[in-house]
């Protein structure tokens, strides 16, 4: 899937977004290392601890359906500057071995990084003894 495809799933699924209260949408749509995608919005909360973003949103989905490699992540921003991930989701996205991450703003904007660049110097679960 090209990014222009997965950055349109994203960018559809930023329009289900439920941002009440920050009226900030943003979508995600992840593609697997075995190459099946995943969607997901920023889901808000009263409480908003209990906030999920969006790309933590989808790649939860894909792991809850048994993906646990995960190559890029797209990011659809309908309000403003095309945004990186937070620092949770960028954890996250470690955890799954993200390479990629393409990002695109309301307008078209687009920007793409590595992971090494978003989250440099990370800690990952290869730094876990799991005996």
């Amino acid at each position: 899937m090209s990014d222009a495809e997965l950055l349109d799933l994203a960018q559809a699924a930023a329009e289900r977004s439920y941002s009440p209260y920050s009226h900030f949408r943003v979508g995600a749509a992840i593609v697997t290392s075995s190459g099946d995608v995943f969607e997901g919005a920023n889901i808000e909360n009263a409480a908003f601890g209990a906030t999920v973003c969006a790309e933590t949103n989808a790649i939860t989905t894909a792991a809850a359906a048994g993906a646990r490699a995960i190559d890029t992540v797209a990011v659809s921003c309908l309000d403003g500057e095309p945004c990186t991930p937070c620092g949770d989701c960028r954890q996250v996205m470690r955890e799954f071995g993200v390479k990629r991450v393409v990002m695109r703003d309301g307008s078209g904007r687009e920007r793409t990084m590595t992971l090494d660049e978003l989250l440099p110097a990370s800690f990952g679960p290869e730094a876990l003894d799991t005996r």
